[in-house]
């Protein structure tokens, strides 16, 4: 049975805890639920700043059945965010070597063929 008010009372969403989901995510890029076992792993071994499950619990991340439904909507929040950028990144990188083409390309010597 839970304590009286611990249904109700809600947990805010750290920097940290978002920082752990991070680790955690960048350890073993899965998503829900598949994350959850290495977010417990890691908290069960202290990977996260030397954290364990009551250092994280005290910054929001919590493992009970009771707050699964909220660490999973951190873990699709944190992944999309992941996914979003890893995705900006890659299309960055593609526009960057494209622009190094064009200069290369406009750089180069023209030849002209058949002029004599």
């Amino acid at each position: 049975m839970l304590p009286a008010g611990a249904a109700t009372t809600p947990v805010q969403v750290t920097a940290e805890a978002e920082a752990f989901v991070r680790f955690c995510y960048q350890r073993r890029r899965v998503g829900w639920p598949e994350l959850y076992d290495e977010m417990c792993l890691v908290a069960t071994r202290g990977l996260f700043r030397g954290m364990g499950r009551d250092a994280l619990a005290e910054v929001g991340v919590g493992f009970s059945l009771f707050e699964t439904p909220r660490m999973a909507q951190l873990v699709h929040r944190v992944v999309g965010e992941e996914l979003a950028a890893r995705r900006a990144a890659r299309a960055a990188a593609l526009e960057a070597a494209r622009a190094d083409e064009a200069d290369r390309a406009a750089a180069a010597p023209q030849v002209s063929v058949g002029a004599a």
